[in-house]
């Protein structure tokens, strides 16, 4: 039987209607991270999960924590970006500059660390990272040294013209280890004049570079240069996959907690589903993945580790015993003095 011209278009004109819902449905949420291997490791791993279960699209708009803030202030009042990944020291200034949304209460929130948790919930790590020391387990060999085991190693005469530090200015590893002594000299994130006073006699004299990140390591460690550094146990494991003879100490006194944490950008396009994704993001399934995708240490301490990752950098409690935190808002209102100082007393 012939349909007529009429039904034919009415039929067309409801598979088309149809369509236009289907793909009305299918949203695309923005979210600002690290690009590179991070990148790779959530878009291939962690959120086609959520992508299939909620039928919508994750991008990642790559960039450094400073380069995501920077866009957030850029576009504050019409953001182009739903949730953020930021270094935690960056993430106390988004917060402090109101382009945050406070997470919703979920169960979830109450699975994490407490540590993790960022006061009143305007964000929350969903990576844990920590600075100790690493050290140049070929070198400590050679010389019969044993292993490092308190900060205070730095400015143990022994290891003169040995030592590489990260720039307390451009470096967080750097920053954290600056003030991980000035607390053992009796000094707090509000007085760093005991680290700044005692640096010229203590670890200064050791110093052999001061670097402004730690991309030289890998080299000054295979020539010797390099004996002890701060460093994380992720960035230890790293070097290790490369064939570099390097091991990794959580000091006596704590390693320094460090942070990658998320929030869900104020005023976003669909706050809703940036919160679902968040949520997500910080759950035990989600940090399972993201463990498997890219050895990123949960927050969540209800997430699993895969065996592999755990012979690297060890058990999670261990990890995580005695680890000391810092107070973001007064460093950021102090930092700007600090890196001037920095450069002018100790990088002289």
């Amino acid at each position: 039987m012939k349909l007529s011209h009429k039904v034919v278009m009415c039929a067309a004109a409801l598979a088309l209607g149809a369509g236009s819902e289907a793909w009305s449905q299918s949203k695309t949420l923005y979210i600002g991270m690290n690009g590179g291997p991070m990148e790779k490791a959530y878009t291939s791993q962690v959120f086609p999960e959520f992508e299939k279960a909620n039928n919508v699209k994750v991008v990642v708009v790559p960039g450094t924590s400073s380069d995501v803030l920077a866009k957030l202030l850029a576009n504050r009042n019409s953001p182009q970006m739903h949730v953020v990944f930021l270094d935690d020291g960056v993430m106390a200034r988004a917060i402090g500059m109101g382009v945050c949304q406070k997470l919703d209460d979920s169960p979830v929130l109450k699975e994490l660390m407490p540590s993790a948790r960022v006061k009143d919930d305007m964000g929350a790590g969903v990576q844990l990272g920590m600075t100790g020391i690493g050290y140049n387990t070929k070198l400590f060999k050679e010389k019969g040294w044993a292993a490092p085991t308190s900060w205070t190693d730095f400015a143990d005469p022994k290891y003169k013209g040995k030592v590489v530090f990260q720039s307390a200015s451009s470096s967080t590893f750097g920053l954290h280890g600056f003030l991980a002594l000035n607390r053992i000299w009796g000094g707090s994130e509000t007085n760093v004049e005991p680290g700044f006073t005692k640096w010229a006699s203590t670890v200064g004299p050791n110093v052999v570079e001061y670097i402004p990140n730690s991309a030289k390591l890998s080299e000054m460690i295979q020539t010797g240069e390099a004996a002890i550094f701060p460093l994380t146990p992720t960035a230890v494991s790293d070097l290790q996959d490369k064939g570099i003879q390097v091991g990794y100490v959580a000091p006596k006194e704590g390693a320094v907690q460090l942070l990658v944490d998320l929030c869900v950008v104020k005023n976003s396009p669909d706050n809703a589903m940036a919160q679902k994704l968040a949520q997500f993001l910080l759950s035990a399934r989600g940090q399972t993945l993201a463990a498997a995708a890219g050895a990123y240490i949960p927050t969540n301490p209800q997430a699993t580790i895969p065996p592999t990752m755990q012979k690297r950098l060890g058990k999670l409690d261990d990890l995580t015993k005695n680890i000391k935190t810092v107070d973001w808002d007064a460093i950021n209102q102090r930092r700007a003095q600090w890196d001037q100082r920095w450069n002018r007393q100790i990088e002289q």
